[in-house]
C-alpha cells in the first residue's frame, strides 16, 4: 500500500486483481462497502447474472433479501450504509443440476479476515447461508443452517444467520415459519434504527 492511500480501496483493488481461482474460474470478483458502513452482507458468491452484471444480488434472490431487509435498492446499493462482501468474490460456476456450485474455497482463508478489519464501522454482519456461517461463527455455528438460524438470538447483536434468500429454499420457508414470524420483523426493525444514523 502507497503512504496516504485508502486502506479499503487498497484492498479493493487486490481482491479485484486476485486471479486465485483463475485456474478454474473465470474471475470477475464482486464486492462493495465503504468504511463507513454500519451493515454488511457476507453472502456465498455471484451467480451468473451478478458475475455478468458487477453488481451484487441484481436476481430473485436479491429481491427477497431487500424485501427481508425492508429496504428499497438505493439504500441497498448505498455502500456507505451498506457493505456486501461474499465468501467467494467470483461465480463458481454451475453444478449438474443447474444451481451455483460453492464458493472457491481459497478466497475466504485468502480475504474475510482482511475484510472484516477494514469495516470498523459495522454493527451488524448478516451472514447469508452455511458458508459464511461456517467460516464467521467457527465452533459457535451448529451442525446445520436451519439449527444455527434457529438460535439466532445467541448470536446479536453484532451478527445474524439467515437462509439464503434463494427460490430453492422456498420449502425451507414454509416448514419454517418462524423465520418469517420472528426474526424478519427484528432484522427489519434493527435495519431501520442502524440505516437512519
Amino acid at each position: 500500500m502507497t503512504a496516504g492511500a485508502d486502506p479499503l480501496e487498497d484492498l479493493f483493488a487486490r481482491i479485484r486483481a486476485c486471479r486465485v481461482c483463475a485456474d478454474r474460474l473465470e474471475p470477475r470478483p464482486v464486492i462493495r462497502g465503504a468504511a463507513s458502513a454500519k451493515v454488511r452482507i457476507v453472502g456465498q458468491a455471484p451467480g451468473t447474472r451478478v458475475h455478468a452484471s458487477g453488481m451484487p444480488f441484481t436476481d430473485p434472490s436479491g429481491d427477497r433479501l431487500r424485501d427481508w431487509l425492508g429496504v428499497d435498492e438505493a439504500t441497498f446499493y448505498d455502500e456507505h450504509r451498506i457493505a456486501i462482501t461474499p465468501m467467494g468474490f467470483c461465480f463458481p460456476g454451475l453444478d449438474a443440476k443447474g444451481g451455483d456450485k460453492p464458493p472457491d474455497r481459497r478466497c475466504a482463508p485468502l480475504w474475510q479476515n482482511e475484510v472484516t478489519a477494514r469495516f470498523p464501522n459495522v454493527e451488524l454482519t448478516l451472514l447469508v447461508g452455511r458458508h459464511a456461517q461456517q467460516f464467521h461463527l467457527g465452533k459457535r455455528a451448529y451442525p446445520t443452517l436451519t439449527e444455527t438460524v434457529r438460535h439466532w438470538r445467541d448470536y446479536l447483536p453484532d451478527m445474524l444467520p439467515l437462509p439464503h434468500p434463494s427460490w430453492r429454499n422456498n420449502v425451507w420457508l414454509k416448514k419454517h415459519p418462524w423465520f418469517e414470524n420472528e426474526v424478519l420483523p427484528m432484522l427489519r426493525c434493527r435495519m431501520q434504527k442502524l440505516l437512519q444514523r
